[in-house]
């Protein structure tokens, strides 16, 4: 299996929001914006192993500044680590007003797919080469995260078996 660079499956949407986007107020909904990391998270997924991805987990998902009616929404989303059947992507939203030019730190998220075969089974999913400073340190945060959360894995698991 082929590595790849980060750079080779990145991807950056910018979506124009609208009022069937929006609440009562003129924010758009959290909703909206969940689809649309989902979405592009996804998109570098599967450009990144060339065949269907799942999400499995949003790990975190951060909303700094609100996003109205009128507003661009840029959607940036890459890999920063590859397990044998999973990757984790990294989504930085930014909100852009039109009028003014200003541009705002909207949302961040982490997010977990897994790779699947035709049966719906985990594949294997390509290795990725980090090539810049920043890539790099991304993959550290990235691996820091894995970690936690299979430590959190282990500790739900344990629950569990006390709640029987």
């Amino acid at each position: 299996m082929e590595s790849k660079k980060v750079k080779d499956s990145r991807v950056t949407i910018i979506q124009h929001m609208t009022q069937q986007d929006a609440n009562f107020f003129g924010n758009v909904h959290g909703g909206i914006i969940m689809k649309l990391i989902d979405n592009t998270a996804g998109i570098v997924a599967v450009r990144h192993t060339q065949k269907n991805c799942v999400t499995a987990s949003i790990d975190r998902l951060d909303f700094h500044h609100p996003v109205f009616v009128g507003d661009l929404l840029r959607i940036t989303a890459g890999i920063n680590f590859t397990g044998k059947t999973s990757m984790e992507l990294g989504v930085r939203v930014e909100s852009e007003n039109v009028l003014s030019g200003e541009v705002k730190h909207t949302a961040s998220a982490y997010l977990t797919f897994v790779c699947i075969d035709q049966n719906g089974n985990p594949s294997d999913v390509p290795p990725v080469i980090f090539e810049t400073e920043d890539e790099k340190r991304r993959n550290c945060e990235a691996q820091r995260r894995r970690e936690n959360r299979l430590r959190e894995k282990t500790s739900e698991k344990i629950c569990n078996a006390c709640d029987t």
